[in-house]
């Protein structure tokens, strides 16, 4: 849609704007809107807010509430804080009853690791998104990370919340691997429920995993890599531009990547031990493959 709208030309002296926004299929009135800057008191709400959902990711409007004026002085009401989680694209972590079935079109997949053993690397990826707050405006942060070995393989920020925004991620795990899972593990957030984002991975032949709603715990590595790179980069240094946060984020995932050792991995970094668990990988498919 985004890319339809600026195909939209002002100044074409043969072909009407109205006639232009009905063979693109877009709305004519959007090609004159101008996002509204969001409100230095709303960025400020929005930052703390973030740092309330790494901390109790279960926590309701009414606890936000009562926390964002006990501990920061904030008097804000439930209706400004629902608005405000909305635009960051959170919701509260909790249990529910399934009392809708999902339209086809948005289709749900089962949750495929539940009592699986994941043992090698490749077998499962997983990938989510993160709100980035900014002095101005905000971002988002998806990255793809092997769950096996913890190893980031690909990431993009972009200032809106859309597939693309994901599935740039994935090409990019993709290219850096030059293979593909086959588990890929999302939540059930619109980005990877919808036809572009399933569509690729069945298109690849990769399984489709997605969490059960309200079950935070059941992509865990991911949610864990939000807190560190959140409070370990982004809210240190509070980039200004996008172009910063991407540089700062990228050298990040590099020490994360390639310097950090994880105890986990017996004190190994998550490169060297995707690289050390490719090669017994291999080393294993071909001893079978050999085998009388």
């Amino acid at each position: 849609m985004r890319e339809r709208r600026g195909l939209l030309e002002k100044e074409n002296p043969q072909i009407s704007q109205r006639r232009q926004a009905a063979l693109l299929a877009v709305a004519r009135s959007s090609a004159a809107y101008q996002p509204v800057p969001e409100r230095e008191a709303d960025r400020q709400v929005m930052r703390l807010m973030d740092g309330l959902y790494l901390k109790a990711p279960s926590l309701g409007s009414r606890p936000l509430v009562t926390l964002l004026e006990r501990e920061h002085g904030i008097l804000i009401n439930r209706k400004r804080v629902r608005r405000l989680r909305q635009a960051m694209g959170l919701e509260a972590i909790w249990c529910r009853p399934r009392t809708t079935v999902p339209a086809r079109s948005h289709r749900k997949y089962p949750y495929l690791l539940r009592n699986l053993k994941i043992d090698r690397p490749n077998q499962v990826w997983c990938t989510d998104i993160t709100y980035v707050p900014m002095p101005v405006g905000h971002a988002y942060l998806c990255a793809v990370m092997d769950w096996h070995t913890r190893k980031v393989l690909g990431w993009t920020v972009s200032n809106t919340m859309d597939t693309e925004l994901c599935l740039n991620a994935l090409q990019k795990a993709l290219s850096l691997t030059g293979t593909k899972p086959e588990i890929f593990n999302t939540d059930q957030g619109s980005q990877f429920t919808s036809e572009e984002w399933t569509g690729r991975l069945t298109e690849l032949g990769i399984a489709i995993s997605m969490d059960g709603k309200g079950r935070w715990m059941d992509n865990v590595f991911i949610e864990r890599l939000w807190r560190s790179v959140k409070y370990e980069e982004i809210y240190l240094k509070e980039h200004a531009t996008l172009g910063a946060l991407r540089a700062g984020v990228g050298d990040w995932f590099q020490r994360y990547n390639g310097w950090r050792p994880h105890a986990a991995l017996g004190k190994l970094t998550p490169c060297a031990y995707y690289d050390r668990s490719v090669a017994a990988t291999l080393t294993e498919a071909r001893e079978a493959l050999s085998a009388p």
